[in-house]
């Protein structure tokens, strides 16, 4: 990407696991400054998961290390594990994993012979459909298609692990692809290939419209607020439409262009990030296919 835009600064929003394809959301130049507000918004994936087996990577790049028969394996047993995995849940991310144990990360600790072992954490799942349920006698598992959309820092790979463990079979993901980062889906994304054919980009002013609370400056405003001074808050204080730092406004100048991101502090609202107004500003990526 760098050499396609012709830029050192260039960011994304979170990686895929090497198996996976799907949405990469990539920002140029001025805004990479978007990125922090990307990362956490929830994220969308299909998948397929295979029941009666187990894998040391909880997916299929990695060695079988338990198989199970899968006869016992019902429909509604499947339906009522799923359920169980909805909602606000404590997961344990895989261990082949890029988190960090003592500043090394987890996959070069297991990959080393090391026995990891990482702490739960709190993820919600909002959504855990299953689309199919297929059944293959002969190698005796079952594969599910599903669709989860879920909070940041979910891994996928870990409810397919859990729903074959609660099952008393195993589990691991078989395919998975990423179909929306926050409001940017993959209806919107571009192969690397095709950016190398044309440099197809989202401005990124489009870019904060889809992914934050609006608020439509007056050219006054828009001037104050060029200088990083403070204009008159754009909501209640401690109402649920009040913007925060960790979720502020994009202002837009009356001409359309992003000005700054706003936090609402009382009676006024205060810039968190400024760009100049109608100054072409660099545009976050479409996302990028893998």
């Amino acid at each position: 990407m760098r050499r396609l835009a012709g830029t050192r600064k260039v960011g994304h929003a979170g990686t895929l696991d090497p198996m996976a394809t799907g949405v990469l959301v990539v920002g140029i130049n001025k805004a990479t400054r978007l990125l922090t507000y990307i990362v956490g918004t929830s994220k969308t994936y299909t998948a397929t998961i295979r029941l009666g087996q187990s894998t040391v990577t909880d997916d299929a790049e990695g060695d079988v290390i338990a198989a199970a028969g899968t006869s016992g394996v019902s429909e509604q047993g499947i339906h009522d594990g799923v359920a169980a995995l909805t909602g606000d849940i404590q997961q344990v991310p895989s261990s082949v994993s890029a988190i960090k144990v003592n500043g090394e990360r987890a996959y070069a600790r297991v990959r080393s012979g090391e026995d990891v072992k990482l702490a739960a954490r709190p993820v919600t799942i909002h959504r855990f459909e299953v689309h199919a349920i297929r059944r293959d006698p002969e190698a005796d598992v079952v594969d599910l298609d599903v669709t989860v959309e879920c909070s940041s820092g979910t891994y996928i790979r870990a409810l397919a692990r859990d729903l074959g463990n609660a099952l008393g079979v195993g589990g691991h993901l078989t395919a998975l692809r990423r179909t929306h980062v926050g409001p940017y889906s993959l209806d919107q994304a571009r192969t690397l290939d095709q950016l190398a054919e044309e440099l197809n980009v989202l401005d990124m002013s489009q870019a904060a419209r889809a992914l934050m609370p609006n608020r439509e400056l007056s050219a006054e405003e828009t001037t104050e607020i060029s200088f990083g001074r403070r204009i008159a808050a754009g909501a209640v204080p401690g109402s649920p439409d009040a913007a925060t730092a960790d979720h502020p406004a994009a202002a837009f100048a009356p001409d359309g262009s992003l000005v700054a991101l706003l936090a609402d502090a009382g009676s006024f609202a205060k810039p968190v990030l400024v760009f100049a107004p109608g100054n072409g500003a660099p545009p976050v990526r479409n996302p990028v296919e893998g």
